[in-house]
């Protein structure tokens, strides 16, 4: 199947955190605090997807509040963390929304991620992603993780189904 056909079938885009929504640097300060950094046109970009009917879930295999944090401030309504077992996960979450794995976008980064890429319509790896990953991914951005590679994501499914342009036209005045 070609790539705009799979772009075609997607609903649900879901997305690993440390290495696709962020560097996947983790920072502790002397007190034990974790930051992270996300990239702001990621953001954006899953405004636009949420915005143009499509959903967005998070599946990750770290806990962390800065992630539920992020969540919230972007209406993620599906956050998965702690996880072990990407793939029954990502089967429970199609279960749930009563949609096929067909319909699913998967973007990850390393190895805790390519089980995933068996089970979804499109998988995605970012472009510093694990050279497995890489090899078994659908699609590979052009941008790293943490540096605006899911926005790219949500721009390859709206482009190739000819939503960019309505997607984006509140935005050219």
């Amino acid at each position: 199947m070609k790539l705009a056909e799979k772009c075609a079938q997607i609903r649900l885009l879901l997305s690993d955190v440390d290495g696709v929504m962020t560097d996947g640097r983790i920072v502790f300060d002397n007190r034990g605090v974790e930051s992270k950094q996300f990239h702001i046109r990621d953001g954006q970009g899953i405004r636009l997807w949420q915005q143009c009917g499509g959903q967005v879930g998070i599946v990750t295999g770290r806990s962390s509040q800065i992630v539920k944090l992020r969540a919230a401030e972007l209406n993620i309504e599906i956050l998965r963390q702690g996880i072990d077992d990407k793939p029954a996960v990502v089967k429970s979450i199609c279960e749930q929304l009563a949609i096929s794995p067909a319909e699913v976008c998967y973007i990850g980064d390393d190895l805790p991620d390519l089980a995933v890429y068996r089970h979804v319509g499109l998988s995605v790896a970012v472009a510093d992603a694990a050279e497995e990953n890489l090899q078994a991914a659908d699609y590979t951005t052009s941008l790293s993780g943490g540096h605006g590679a899911l926005r790219e994501v949500v721009e390859l499914l709206l482009k190739n189904t000819n939503r960019w342009e309505a997607a984006i036209r509140k935005y050219q005045g």
